[in-house]
């Protein structure tokens, strides 16, 4: 089993990188910066730059992938107020991230998916689900928003192709970015969501849930 994990050189990415490395899964991990962890194959690609996207597939020609993980991701607007917050560059480089990047790895990767019928697994956010609007994080909401809309459509579009996509929320987990007062543990969140991504399959494409399995609203 060929696996790629996108931002995996922290957090629930790393996390992820580490349990499947113990498995006999192949495991891809891509990282702007540091590769820290052994039993994976890593290379360099900023998802804001279609250029080094573009780098990675052809480093990967060729080569069935079973399951693509976009984990990817950036908050930057938290804390931000609303009437003197949310720069412009913000939103930019929160959706070239969140969104564009995330859209452009999987166009990228087709070939490789296709090859082996593979799977792809979005990880949004409940925080981007149009019934969980409480204010503020605009722009977080919007990008996980975006690329939850984004997943439901591939999920149609790839149906034909035999490649089912799934869309989940990790839950607030207790990373760099979900802070120390976070209420699900790392481990819990990626036992739970490695469960999902074994779980999913054209019979459930287009599914938006929990790392628990929960069903949530659109």
């Amino acid at each position: 089993m060929s696996i790629l994990i996108t931002g995996a050189n922290r957090g629930i990415g790393l996390a992820l990188a580490r349990r499947y490395s113990l498995s006999d899964a192949s495991v891809i991990g891509t990282t702007r910066s540091t590769s820290p962890a052994p039993g994976v194959e890593w290379h360099k690609a900023d998802l804001r730059d279609p250029a080094q996207i573009d780098g990675l597939a052809t480093a990967l020609s060729g080569r069935p992938l079973d399951l693509l993980i976009c984990n990817a991701g950036v908050y930057l607007d938290k804390g931000q107020r609303l009437g003197s917050g949310f720069a412009p560059d913000l939103w930019a480089e929160t959706f070239a991230v969140n969104v564009t990047g995330v859209f452009l790895t999987i166009q990228a990767l087709l070939p490789n998916l296709r090859a082996a019928s593979g799977k792809i697994a979005i990880l949004s956010s409940i925080m981007g689900s149009d019934s969980r609007a409480p204010g503020g994080s605009y722009i977080y909401r919007a990008s996980k928003a975006a690329v939850l809309n984004l997943g439901r459509n591939l999920a149609v579009d790839l149906r034909a192709d035999g490649v089912a996509v799934g869309i989940y929320h990790p839950g607030w987990v207790q990373t760099d970015m979900g802070g120390a007062a976070a209420d699900v543990t790392v481990e819990e969140a990626v036992i739970g969501l490695e469960e999902r991504f074994a779980a999913l399959s054209l019979a459930t494409t287009g599914c938006f849930e929990t790392y628990a399995g929960e069903a949530l609203p659109f």
